[in-house]
Order: C-alpha cells, then sequence, then structure tokens
C-alpha cells in the first residue's frame, strides 16, 4: 500500500488578496506563524523581514527625525532663520551658532533646521501626487488594455523625451509664486509617467494569475476584481519605486531651487542656501558644508528606505 500522504509537507500560503502559492516545505519553514497558527501574509511577512533589517531601522530612524523637525524646528532651536546681521557676515562658529554665519549674516545652524520643512513637504507631496495619478492612470491601462492602453503609452513617451532639469527652467521661471505649490506640481507632471509605467505592467501580470481567471469566471465584475484581486497584489512594485522617488524628488527641488527657478526667498531652502554659498566656498565652505550635509543625508536616508522595501517585498531578492 502506498504511504499515507502528510498534509504538514503541503503548505498553502495566502498572498494577501485571495490567492494563493504552493510553497515547498523547506521555504514554508522560513515562514514563523503567527499566534493564530496562520501563515503570515504577503505584508506581515515582508513587516517581519524589515523589523530584522538594520539598513531600514537606520534609515527610518533618521526619516522619523527629519520629518519631526521639519513639522516642529523649535525642537532644536526657537530663533528666527530670517533674523541676520550683516556685521557677522560669513562668521565661523561661534557659542550657540555651531555652524556660524552665511553671507547676510543668518544664522546657518538655523535655517539648516527650517530647510528641513520645505524639502521634506516636496518630496512627500510630489510622491504622493506622482504616485497616486500614476497608480489610477497606469492600473486602469493594464487593467483594461485596448485604445486606453495606446493613448496612455504614447503621452508617457512624451512626457519621458522632456529633460527634467530644462522642463524645470522653462516652466518654473514663468512662475511669480514663491511656495513650494509650483514646484510640487511640476514634479507630479513629469513624475507620474514612470509610476504609471510601473503600475501598468504590476496589473498586467497580476491580471494573469489563476485566481484573477477564476473570479472572472464565477462572475466577479471588473470593477470588484480591480479593487479586490488585481490591486492589492499590484501595489508592492508602485510602493517601492515611490519610496526611492522620494529621495531623487527632494535632490530635484534642491537643483532647481539652486538654479533659480525653484523655491524663492522668503522660503528656506537647502537648495537655495547652497546657491548662496557656491560662490563663498574658498572663504567660508562652512556655509555649504551644512546644508549640503543634510540634503544628501535625507536622500541617503529615503534611497536606503526603499532599497529595504524592495528587497522585503520581493521575494527573489531574499
Amino acid at each position: 500500500m502506498p504511504e499515507p500522504r502528510d498534509p504538514a509537507k503541503d503548505v498553502i500560503a495566502p498572498t494577501g488578496a485571495g490567492g494563493a502559492m504552493d510553497l515547498a516545505m523547506s521555504e514554508a519553514e522560513t515562514l514563523e506563524r503567527a499566534d493564530t497558527g496562520r501563515p503570515r501574509s504577503l505584508w506581515s511577512d515582508a513587516w517581519h523581514q524589515l523589523r530584522r533589517n538594520p539598513v531600514f531601522l537606520v534609515s527610518a530612524a533618521l526619516i522619523v527625525f527629519l520629518v519631526l523637525i521639519a513639522v516642529w524646528p523649535q525642537i532644536l532651536t526657537s530663533a528666527d532663520p530670517l533674523r541676520c546681521d550683516l556685521s557677522k557676515s560669513q562668521q565661523g562658529s561661534a557659542p550657540g551658532h555651531p555652524f556660524g554665519y552665511d553671507t547676510q549674516g543668518c544664522d546657518v545652524y538655523t535655517r539648516t533646521v527650517h530647510g528641513a520643512r520645505a524639502s521634506i513637504t516636496v518630496g512627500v507631496c510630489a510622491t504622493l501626487g506622482a504616485a497616486l495619478l500614476g497608480s489610477v492612470l497606469g492600473g486602469l491601462a493594464g487593467f483594461f488594455g485596448g485604445w486606453w492602453d495606446a493613448l496612455l503609452s504614447r503621452i508617457a513617451d512624451v512626457f519621458f523625451g522632456i529633460p527634467v532639469v530644462l522642463g524645470g527652467l522653462v516652466f518654473l521661471s514663468v512662475v511669480t509664486s514663491s511656495t513650494v505649490w509650483p514646484v510640487v506640481g511640476f514634479i507630479v507632471l513629469l513624475g507620474w509617467p514612470q509610476v504609471a509605467r510601473i503600475a501598468r505592467g504590476s496589473v498586467i501580470t497580476a491580471s494573469r494569475h489563476d485566481y484573477v481567471q477564476a473570479a472572472r469566471a464565477l462572475g466577479a465584475g471588473s470593477g470588484r476584481m480591480l479593487l479586490r484581486h488585481v490591486a492589492p497584489n499590484a501595489v508592492a512594485p508602485v510602493i517601492v519605486v515611490a519610496t526611492i522617488a522620494l529621495g531623487t524628488y527632494i535632490a530635484l527641488e534642491a537643483t532647481l531651487s539652486f538654479l533659480g527657478v525653484g523655491l524663492r526667498p522668503p522660503t528656506v531652502s537647502w537648495g537655495i542656501d547652497i546657491s548662496n554659498a557656491a560662490p563663498q566656498i574658498r572663504n567660508a565652505p562652512h556655509m555649504l558644508l551644512w546644508p549640503a550635509g543634510a540634503l544628501s543625508i535625507t536622500v541617503l536616508a529615503f534611497i536606503m528606505l526603499g532599497d529595504a522595501v524592495r528587497d522585503a517585498l520581493d521575494p527573489k531578492l531574499r
């Protein structure tokens, strides 16, 4: 008689959206079970991996700190970043002013702390706008296909052909507002095609899975299939791309502000301070060192976070 099959050797792990995948016993053992005795979903397993990744912990701690000082700069300084004293122009470190003074006699430390607000605001708002617009347009194009897919692809190709810096020089040079919203709008305008292309490919891949075909055979409508089965399984690549792009958008805002077409005074921005400090780099290098260092650390933190999220959400990279 054949040996009875041990059901413990075949494990069915839910993907988090109604689908299922067969795992070998050696692979299933790597998924620790929750207190309820059920295997983790894709998202809970990703969180389990992230909590044990030192890159994620360090980058997340840096980002939380940067967000806190962006929302409440008074945590680190109570001084006014627009209060300047020309008699202290380009002076170095002094008691109570560890970063020295800039050309206008403004405290570099205070301006570096307050500069986080504009950069973080531009990065977060531009990322949310580009991710939302790109996900909706790309997801619909990938799910329904046809003329809508072809039209969106051609429109995205047009935007991909626009140089980012040159487009910013042309678009923002005619804007007189000194707020962050024109810069956010420009970044969203040029950033959504990348997210749309990722979302389109991810939705096409998810739509071919067996559980989506089964739902369609059972009579599920297009809206239900898209929202309940396709979107939850297609959103992971979009999250990864958006997280990495956030750091890129912060660097882009600083670049445009450095060129004089991004944020404008009296807004306090790292890009503006770097632009003002560049001509004096030999006489007063401290004016450039601190805002440039803060910008580099911020961009690096978001890129590291995106890499950690990508590794956690893609089982092939583990």
